[in-house]
């Protein structure tokens, strides 16, 4: 008799049970105001993204960009509320914060500027941080490099063909990052230009990498290149990326060497070769010996492809 009871209280639950909702995870509800956002931004900045990838948030994204993204959807929800502008200082320095570490320091620029219109307390380092943006979308414009966006026009684009024309243009780049050092020191602004400054010797390594061909001396220069970005920035989050493209010239060489000099011939030099071989398989291991890293699969499957072509070569030095 008990249990009859206690099923047909069950039974009487039900339809409370199936009408009730659930409340919804608070991670994933939309963001309600504009502080939230700012209070997100404010704990990021501060962050190393020299050393270490930008944060991302509950959804996966990065941190900067979905702060952006939220904040244009507040202006667009919250359009009536925010009509008498009391937000817009604050609004147009956080999508200024944001900006930057996308690279869109043009409208970075742009943003500060319109948030110290307002003459508040944000107006002077509002107005800093414009005159920031504005040395950084100089630099990044100047210099043959072929990753700029085509949006992004170059300034005064050198031949590149013409070496001294690229190498001053580089040096110009560089120079205008450096003189921002006194006037960021101590800022977040410091791992800005640290990026930037790995971006400007990233191009520079790709240029004597693309050229390599048109000179006698190409391909030592190339290699001295990509071995200086590596030295430089080892302490970067894309230090075990450099690594790789410097395996990657070593084994394009190898190949190169192999297709002007066959193996079966007397012209090959096995020294030479070895080299070469040797390069590229010890950088090759040193990544894929990095536990824990994204590029260390990549560096295993790399070095297993590079040593089946040595390999090949082994076979058609000593088959006849």
């Amino acid at each position: 008799m008990t249990d009859t009871r206690v099923l047909m209280s069950l039974l009487a639950l039900l339809p409370a049970l199936a009408c009730g909702k659930q409340a919804p995870d608070p991670h994933y509800q939309p963001t309600e105001s504009v502080l939230e956002v700012v209070a997100v931004l404010r704990r990021h900045i501060p962050d190393d993204t020299y050393r270490f990838p930008p944060a991302v948030d509950f959804t996966g994204r990065n941190v900067f960009r979905a702060s952006l993204v939220r904040l244009e959807n507040l202006e667009l929800v919250h359009r009536d509320a925010l009509r008498a502008g009391y937000m817009d200082e604050v609004i147009s320095f956080a999508k200024g914060r944001s900006l930057e570490r996308l690279r869109a320091f043009a409208l970075a620029a742009e943003a500060y500027r319109t948030s110290a219109t307002r003459e508040g307390k944000l107006e002077m380092e509002a107005l800093r941080s414009a005159s920031v943006c504005d040395t950084l979308e100089e630099s990044a414009r100047i210099g043959f490099d072929p990753t700029r966006p085509p949006q992004v026009e170059a300034l005064d684009p050198p031949s590149p063909t013409n070496e001294e024309q690229v190498m001053e243009a580089f040096e110009r780049r560089l120079a205008l990052l450096e003189a921002l050092d006194e006037d960021i020191e101590q800022t977040h602004y410091v791992y800005v230009v640290q990026e930037e400054t790995e971006r400007a010797d990233m191009a520079r390594a790709r240029w004597f990498e693309a050229v390599r061909r048109l000179s006698p001396d190409g391909n030592v220069r190339a290699l001295a290149d990509r071995q200086r970005l590596v030295v430089r920035h080892r302490e970067s989050k894309n230090a075990n990326r450099h690594m790789l493209a410097l395996a990657d010239l070593y084994a394009a060489l190898a190949a190169d060497y192999v297709e002007a000099n066959p193996p079966e011939g007397l012209r090959f030099d096995p020294p030479t070769f070895q080299e070469l071989v040797e390069g590229a398989s010890r950088l090759y291991e040193a990544v894929a010996n990095q536990d824990g890293t994204p590029e260390k699969l990549e560096a295993k499957q790399r070095l297993e492809a590079f040593l089946a072509f040595t390999l090949r070569v082994d076979r058609g030095r000593f088959t006849r």
